[in-house]
């Protein structure tokens, strides 16, 4: 089997997951972007992704449920979460659960990369 080879990027603010995309593209990884947790479920490219990069609150599935999804399913892919809205009871479960990350909006992109190695040093 192939190693996963994606990094995710679920959101839907189109221009964060837009931004976010081409940030990651230019660090040289390959990217696919995603509307919804569902979308992304529901893509095929589940089995293909690294790291999944996530919004915390989302319409329909939200990245807290998405998380719980995979785990679920027995799928261990690291998540970096990112949010507007921060609460430290969602950080904490979201971090004791396995999360990489939790980003507060507007992040810098250091922030990010410095979660992004993390994850593919792990």
């Amino acid at each position: 089997m192939a190693k996963p080879s994606i990094i995710s990027v679920i959101d839907d603010d189109e221009a964060v997951r837009e931004a976010t995309g081409q940030l990651i593209q230019s660090l040289g990884y390959p990217v696919a972007t995603f509307a919804s947790a569902t979308e992304y479920l529901n893509s095929g490219r589940v089995s293909d992704t690294a790291c999944i990069i996530a919004d915390v609150q989302m319409p329909g599935m939200s990245g807290v449920e998405l998380q719980q999804r995979l785990i679920s399913d027995g799928r261990s892919i690291p998540v970096i979460f990112m949010t507007a809205f921060p609460k430290d009871t969602i950080r904490d479960q979201l971090l004791s659960a396995g999360a990489f990350g939790y980003l507060r909006k507007p992040f810098t992109d250091t922030c990010l990369i410095a979660c992004l190695d993390k994850v593919l040093a792990a």
